[in-house]
C-alpha cells in the first residue's frame, strides 16, 4: 500500500469528505430527478393535450 507518512489521518479524512459529499449529490440528484417527473406528470395529467388552461 501507499506509504502516506505523517499526514495520513488528513489525506484519509479529505478522500472520505469528498465521497461523502459526491455520494450526497448523487443523491440529492436522484430525489430531485423523482420529484420533478412527478410535478410534470401531475402537470401533464391536468392538462394532458398542452393547451393553456384559460
Amino acid at each position: 500500500m501507499i506509504e502516506l507518512g505523517p499526514h495520513a489521518v488528513f489525506i484519509i479524512s479529505a478522500y472520505l469528505g469528498v465521497a461523502i459529499a459526491v455520494g450526497g449529490l448523487i443523491t440529492w440528484t436522484l430525489y430531485d430527478g423523482r420529484r420533478t417527473a412527478r410535478k410534470l406528470a401531475e402537470l401533464e395529467a391536468r392538462n394532458p393535450r398542452g393547451r393553456p388552461a384559460n
